[in-house]
């Protein structure tokens, strides 16, 4: 059985593959600045998209989208602000969740949730 710290790496990989297949081009992946971290920055059509990325072994007691947090979305809002400030983005923003499970088989549930959470400035 994996670590969670793989689920969590492979999770990543399936979602970066998963975007780039959606016409997504990625900018960086696993940002830090700090304590604060952002999974995946990809842009397209114009707008840069921070995308949280969940995943979980099926039959975890909660979903991925479940465990997006208030707590989170403000991290999430001071990592944005910061890589913004960093790279200096100019344009729209979207966070966007990609949320997988991935069953004993080692196949996988991939979901794109675009707009979990508004700019807050």
């Amino acid at each position: 059985m994996d670590s969670k710290a793989q689920t969590g790496v492979r999770g990543e990989n399936i979602a970066t593959d998963y975007l780039r297949q959606e016409g997504y081009m990625i900018c960086a992946r696993n940002w830090r600045q700090g304590r604060y971290e952002i999974d995946i920055v990809a842009q397209r059509m114009g707008i840069t998209h921070i995308v949280e990325v969940k995943t979980r072994r099926a039959g975890s007691l909660l979903q991925p989208e479940q465990t997006i947090s208030p707590t989170k979305i403000a991290a999430l809002h001071k990592a944005a602000a910061a890589y913004i400030a960093q790279n200096r983005i100019i344009g729209e923003i979207e966070f966007d969740l990609v949320a997988i499970d991935i069953f004993p088989d080692q196949s996988v549930d991939i979901r794109f949730i675009p707009n979990i959470a508004e700019m807050s400035w």
